[in-house]
């Protein structure tokens, strides 16, 4: 079970002492409107002055259950005392000296751990990156290099989100504002559709004959008549949806992919970013399907909040020639320190089997409450509500909700057309992941 390590008590959270936004919110919205580019949605005035594990305060004292983690990134909680120390010794040797051109140990000690948790068989290797975005345009570039060139498409899925990088935006499909203006796009990139639970794109009601119509799609419309499957290097895929709505596709869908590239020579990716470091109750999401990947692209929580990000992939794949691929800052020291440190932390604490319980115990409270109108799914804490109207559509109030549960003090944020995505830190205690639960369920039965 987790541990409470931060200098206030679980139960006194939610607590709002300011009706949110407060007037130093409000300022600070003001001066960050003139002067940082606003290309990035906010969903509501949140500004954030502290961190307690499950818990954030803002800059006016009012707390909040953390149910997004900063977007799934601090899995182990805000400012965890072992990840704040490992920080602060590290920071106190060096904080900096480029990994593409020299050497230091604390990198390769993450490397190990990443290798000895990465569900691939065999020797494995890694890459070190800065974010996700850059995580995904490193496995384009690995994939397409392997074959040298020879095999020059990629097969991503409709739904996806893989960043807003040229790469990575290339395969990213879903939602048209992260593509407009900016063609042309990386060439090749083909999108086949995702066999979506509640909105099937063959109007398939059963979720695995839905799994059976899309991998059949790929094989009889895309390999027979778009392009032969020897001129394609990758399919890249996320376990779970993130951005595109939390979505979970049936196993068979997974495991059929999986066979179809083997069967092929083409490498399995997955996108790992959102998904990884025991938000879905095993170290990485893909687990859950029993198959293995050639390719894991991963960053958000791998350093409990500091900029990082590793592809870990078959040896034998991780092979581009030396001087074709690098960066400054990838693996920085720091926050090579703080992923160490945040592994240890959900291994000594039970973090992946806290997600898993809860995370169960918390999707069936959804459904008894709320799952007759929308669709409640997910795998450990990584839970999506999706708001349905009358006829089972994407329903208009996602909006409304969030920002009535941030004026109670819940900070939970959507995913997709129409759904609240519940992801708090694995550090949440039960009671109070259940007080959060409730306060939105709340909301959502007012709209029946």
């Amino acid at each position: 079970m987790p541990k409470w390590h931060w200098p206030i008590s679980p139960d006194d959270v939610p607590k709002i002492v300011v009706e949110p936004p407060g007037p130093k919110a409000l300022e600070v919205v003001k001066r960050d409107e003139e002067l940082i580019m606003q290309s990035f949605a906010r969903w509501y005035p949140l500004v954030i002055a502290r961190g307690y594990g499950p818990v954030v305060e803002d800059v006016d004292g009012n707390l909040y259950v953390d149910f997004n983690s900063g977007i799934a990134v601090t899995n182990v909680g805000h400012a965890h005392p072992k990840v704040v120390e490992a920080i602060k010794r590290q920071a106190e040797l060096f904080l900096h000296y480029s990994l593409t051109d020299f050497y230091y140990e604390i990198a390769v000690k993450l490397a190990e751990r990443l290798v000895s948790i990465a569900p691939i068989s065999g020797r494995k290797k890694v890459f070190f990156t800065n974010s996700g975005t850059e995580s995904v345009e490193g496995v384009l570039k690995i994939a397409r290099g392997y074959f040298k060139g020879q095999r020059p498409y990629v097969i991503a899925f409709l739904g996806a989100f893989h960043g807003r990088t040229y790469g990575s935006m290339s395969l990213t499909a879903s939602k048209p504002v992260h593509r407009r203006h900016f063609s042309p796009l990386v060439p090749n990139v083909i999108h086949a559709p995702y066999p979506h639970p509640v909105r099937c794109p063959f109007k398939a009601s059963d979720p695995e004959e839905c799994g059976e119509y899309a991998l059949a799609f790929i094989e009889d419309w895309i390999f027979k008549r778009l392009m032969d499957p020897s001129e394609v290097s990758l399919v890249i895929i996320e376990p779970i949806q993130g951005e595109g709505g939390y979505v979970v596709p049936p196993k068979n869908f997974i495991q059929g992919l999986r066979k179809l590239t083997q069967k092929h020579g083409i490498l399995f990716a997955v996108d790992e970013v959102q998904t990884g470091f025991g938000r879905t109750g095993k170290w990485f999401a893909v687990e859950h399907f029993g198959v293995e990947p050639d390719l894991i692209a991963t960053a958000k929580a791998i350093a409990a909040g500091l900029p990082l990000g590793a592809i870990i992939g078959r040896a034998e794949v991780m092979s581009l020639p030396r001087g074709a691929h690098a960066n400054t800052f990838g693996g920085n020291p720091v926050a090579a320190a703080a992923a160490l440190a945040s592994i240890e932390v959900i291994e000594e604490e039970g973090l992946l089997h806290h997600a898993q319980t809860l995370g169960e115990e918390l999707k069936k409270f959804f459904k008894d409450e709320v799952g007759e109108k929308h669709d409640v799914r997910g795998l450990g804490l990584m839970i999506g509500i999706e708001l349905l109207d009358e006829r089972k559509k994407p329903a208009g109030y996602l909006d409304e909700v969030l920002l009535k549960a941030f004026k109670r003090g819940v900070a939970v944020i959507g995913a997709g057309i129409s759904t609240v995505r519940v992801a708090p830190p694995l550090v949440i205690p039960r009671d109070m992941a259940l007080r959060a639960a409730a306060l939105i369920t709340e909301i959502l039965r007012r709209y029946r």
